[in-house]
This record gives structure tokens, sequence and C-alpha cells, in this order.
């Protein structure tokens, strides 16, 4: 139904552009399909100010004329309907240009192309170069994550979705109902942010943990949505990117160069060892996992069990 409603309002929104004198209401009926299915002529008028009621609210300006018959029609001027001059600078061009890049891997890069093609059209000027300007940076966000695309439009829609997911202590998924808020790039992983119906709290879930489809379901949402900063602040606590004390670890020399661009303090140790103290918050355990034998934690007792188990689980599969 939603999907109808949509090209209908399309195809008016198209007529009413692409028309050069007013439009009654009996030529917009017999030129959109979905009115002359209509079953009466009340149910044609409640539709037809449906909807044009609809477009108003979307933005579009719709004029009301009526010619020397006292007949009404109804027309969308172009230029009234067309938006002001882009102007972009240098910085800003660079960071469309960014944008762009980072979804090159993803389905979104053919829109993100799309849309850089209609700025230049729109007047971006020549000189500039969103993809050169700041070469330097290279932005890349992996999303190989088969659930990457179906949570991004659950989170955009507001639907509630059903998936299987793996702990990384766990040797079987198991299935959570979830009410998707938002999706977060941290250390090259994406996360999801929602809250977890079965348990009746929030939570994060690792992407390339979803095993299986991403299902949608119909219901609404049951649990307020908080901010955009609150949902980032949990991912990021969830990833390890909040700490509250310290570890110690040892990690081999030439390696594990993520960490020690964390490390608060780094000893060597010889041997192709070095000891590096870094923050330890909550994640810290998965992350450090994906190491392997490269590191070995030393302490807290707490954190050096939970990377054992971890380890353990992994290779049971």
């Amino acid at each position: 139904m939603a999907i109808a409603k949509a090209e209908r309002l399309m195809n008016l929104a198209l007529c009413l552009l692409g028309t050069r004198r007013p439009l009654s209401k009996r030529e917009l009926r017999e030129s959109i399909e979905a009115y002359l299915e209509a079953s009466s002529d009340d149910s044609f008028n409640r539709m037809f100010e449906r909807d044009k009621d609809d477009l108003r609210e979307l933005g579009l300006v719709i004029e009301t004329v009526e010619n020397l018959d006292g007949e009404v029609g109804y027309l969308a001027r172009r230029d009234s309907n067309r938006l002001p001059p882009i102007t972009l600078d240098a910085e800003e061009a660079a960071a469309l240009g960014l944008a762009a890049k980072v979804w090159q891997q993803a389905r979104l890069a053919g829109a993100a192309s799309g849309a850089l093609q209609k700025l230049r059209a729109a007047g971006l000027p020549e000189d500039v170069d969103p993809y050169e300007a700041h070469g330097a940076l290279e932005p890349r966000i992996p999303v190989h994550e088969a659930a990457f695309e179906p949570l991004m439009l659950a989170c955009r829609d507001r639907r509630p979705v059903v998936f299987d997911y793996r702990k990384a202590t766990a040797a079987h998924p198991e299935t959570r109902h979830v009410e998707p808020w938002a999706l977060e790039c941290w250390r090259g992983h994406w996360y999801l942010a929602g809250w977890d119906r079965d348990r009746g709290a929030e939570r994060v879930f690792r992407l390339s943990r979803i095993t299986g489809k991403v299902r949608s379901r119909g219901s609404s949402f049951t649990a307020p949505v908080p901010d955009v900063v609150t949902v980032r602040e949990t991912v990021a606590s969830w990833a390890g990117e909040t700490a509250d004390r310290s570890a110690l670890i040892r990690l081999r020399t030439d390696a594990g160069y993520p960490l020690r661009a964390k490390a608060t303090a780094v000893r060597e140790l010889g041997g192709g060892w070095d000891e590096l103290e870094i923050p330890y918050g909550h994640g810290l355990d998965a992350w450090l996992v994906e190491f392997g034998p490269d590191v070995v934690v030393l302490e807290p007792a707490e954190l050096r069990a939970d990377v054992v188990d971890r380890l353990r689980a992994v290779a049971k599969g």
C-alpha cells in the first residue's frame, strides 16, 4: 500500500510539473492509472485531495487556477519549485568527495557518484575536484556483511527486525528480536545499536556475527529511540572505546599497531615482545582476540579469563 501511494504521488507530481497549463481534476484522473481505478467520483475526489495535501506538505508548490469558464485547474510551476543555486567552496566539495569514497564498497556507491555528478551539473566550479581535493585522505569503510543494507533500511524506516546472532563465546547462533536504532563503524567493523525485545534492554550487535537473513517485522517500536549522541556513545562503549581502567598486555614486536596507537605506556621486554598498558573498557576482550597469538593478557585477571573463553569458543567452532 505504501509503495502504491508513493507511486501515485510521484505520478501526480510529474503531471503537475510537466504541464504548461493548469490541468483539471478530470484531466488528472484520465492521466493517472490509480485515479482511473477509483470506484467512484467521491472516492477519486477524496484520494486526489489527500494526495494534493501530501505533496504540499512535502514542499511542492501547487497553484490553483480558475479559467474563464469557471473550471478549476492545477499546476506546479518549475520556477516556483526549483531549488536555489548550489554553492560549495573547496572544503565543502572535498567533504562530499570523501563521503562518496567512504561508500565505494557498498551499494550506495552508485548513488553517491550520481549525486556528485548532479552537483557538477548544478554549477559546482570546474576547478574544484571533490575526488582529488585533500587526496592524501583515503577513507574506506568496508561493507562486506549482507546484513548491512537491510539493517540500514530498517533503521531508516523504524522497522523491527529478526536475525540469528552468534556471540563470540557461543558455539551456535540464537534468534534475536531487535528494534534497530543506528549503524556505527568502529575499528573497521560495523555495529548495530538497538533495543533487544527478548531481554528488554539496549544491546549492540556486531554485523559480522549475524548469520542468515535479516527479516523485517511489520510492528512498530515499543521502546523510545534515544538521540544520535546517546546511540554513538553506546556503540563506543560496547566496542571498547570507553575505558575506565587500564590493562597490561604482552605484544609481539612489529605487530598490533592499532593496540600500540592506544597504548599509554610501552616497554621493550626483549625476545620479540613488548609490554603495553592500554585503556580497558567493555569490548576490549573481543578486540584482543582478533590479534590471536600476537597478544597475551597479563592483567587484570578477569580480562585474561574473558579472552581465553573467547579463544576456546573460536577453537570449538
